[in-house]
């Protein structure tokens, strides 16, 4: 790190840092009541609103949102005429799977070979800690530069879009000239990074039924149609021989031109078993940044503990398709909606039910915000430049800002670098890509501040 200030307030405010990280993490917020209480996303929210609070924000508010969780947003007032600056987190997490998997316990932040383990240190509580460091280091530096608003949503991960209806029934809470979404990451760790592009996302429900109820396999077996055997045809027809995704009406040979991820480090990344090929043609960054892809999240039919030689009468998946920047996710869920009609052998009844929704985004990296961004990480990644790269994932609410306040200049940067697993066992943080980004984000609000008053 360098000796400016901004730099050595930072590093010393990261103790604090990781002693609020941890009370953050322990809250267990998955916004699925079927899996935790409600009342851990509700407790975790208060906790944000306080910290808000004690920051100096006003109007702070929890935001009861239309797919019943709550958001919290608060606002820091800047010099007179100084440009308003959102910054996003979200403090709801993915569930732990299995909790046995983990090296230390999930909701309990530990530090293990320089990196703190915990759900949602990444992704996105850490974001959130990183939006703190930077407003408390410009604090002890002069003083923000730019009026901040603040917006913790509590139902990301679960793709429900509650945050989005809510903003779009009130456009004139979230209207900034720039907006800094903390949920991406640096392609590399200790590469500065902008995400330029995100997938879009559907997921839909699928049920298939054949029978009034099971039957004996060894009476009724060979002739009673098996939903079963049924949806397994269905979830395969959803893939080519090399795992390509393959969904009738969808175009599947976009191209990626920029930043490029060698197999070799997707691999490594990804911790591919010896022996086992990669799905699908093309680069890796064309594969997993500019193409659609589909997932099967999960089935319900009969775990193999306990299940009885029975021909099934039902069987239900979860099915997740990535949509690729450029395509309308409403369209892409019709034509994965029809394909899976289409492909449902023997007369079987299928429906399909959408449970979540989010449209693909794309920057414009060219714009005065992005030339701000780049002079801070030059800064903060002394001898780095800034990267652009695409993110697999989806971030609904980019769409939704970029729709509502088309001037304004959106950039996503974050915590989830490869090493950061989010999303699987055994989370983690680094606490010097957190360092760095809190200084890259100060610099990069203290830049625009400059550059943006000056055309004010």
């Amino acid at each position: 790190m360098t000796a400016d200030p901004i730099a050595e307030t930072v590093a010393s405010l990261l103790p604090r840092a990781k002693a609020e990280l941890a009370e953050l993490v322990a809250f267990r917020s998955v916004a699925d009541p079927a899996q935790f209480p409600k009342s851990e996303c509700e407790a975790a929210a208060r906790w944000c609103a306080d910290v808000l609070r004690a920051e100096g924000f006003e109007d702070v508010a929890l935001l009861d949102t239309p797919d019943g969780t709550q958001s919290v947003y608060g606002f820091l007032p800047g010099p007179a005429g100084a440009p308003t600056v959102l910054l996003y987190a979200h403090y709801d997490v993915q569930p732990p799977l299995d909790e046995h998997a983990w090296l230390s316990p999930p909701f309990e932040l530990t530090e293990r070979d320089g990196r703190w383990y915990g759900r949602g240190s990444a992704d996105c509580k850490g974001g959130f800690i990183m939006h703190l460091l930077a407003l408390r280091a410009l604090k002890a530096n002069g003083g923000a530069p730019v009026s901040v608003k603040m917006i913790l949503e509590g139902s990301e991960e679960q793709g429900t879009g509650g945050l989005e209806r809510y903003a779009e029934a009130h456009p004139e809470l979230l209207a900034a000239d720039a907006v800094v979404i903390g949920d991406s990451g640096n392609f590399r760790e200790g590469l500065p990074t902008v995400t330029a592009t995100l997938r879009g996302m559907t997921l839909v429900k699928v049920r298939v039924d054949t029978l009034a109820g099971n039957l004996h396999s060894g009476q009724f077996g060979g002739a009673a149609p098996d939903a079963l055997a049924a949806l397994i045809r269905v979830l395969d027809s959803l893939r080519a021989e090399d795992g390509s995704t393959t969904v009738d009406g969808l175009d599947a040979g976009q191209s990626w031109t920029g930043l490029q991820y060698p197999e070799d480090d997707f691999r490594r990344d990804a911790k591919v078993l010896d022996g086992v090929e990669l799905t699908g043609s093309g680069t890796v960054a064309d594969r997993i940044w500019a193409r659609p892809s589909v997932t099967v999240i999960g089935i319900d039919c009969p775990a193999v503990t306990g299940a009885t030689p029975s021909v099934q009468s039902s069987a239900g998946a979860l099915i997740s398709l990535r949509v690729p920047p450029g395509r309308d996710a409403a369209e892409v869920t019709k034509l994965l909606t029809a394909h899976i009609q289409a492909h449902t052998p023997w007369g079987a009844r299928v429906s399909v039910e959408q449970s979540g929704q989010g449209q693909p985004f794309q920057a414009d990296v060219s714009s005065p915000a992005y030339t701000a961004m780049a002079d801070a990480m030059r800064v903060a990644y002394p001898g780095q430049e800034m990267q652009a790269s695409g993110m697999g994932g989806s971030i609904p609410l980019c769409n939704t800002l970029g729709t509502l306040y088309p001037d304004a200049e959106i950039l996503l940067i974050g915590l989830s670098e490869p090493k950061a697993q989010i999303h699987a066992v055994n989370e983690s943080v680094s606490p010097e890509e957190l360092e760095r980004l809190s200084v890259t984000e100060a610099l990069f609000l203290r830049n625009y501040a400059a550059g943006e008053g000056a055309s004010r």
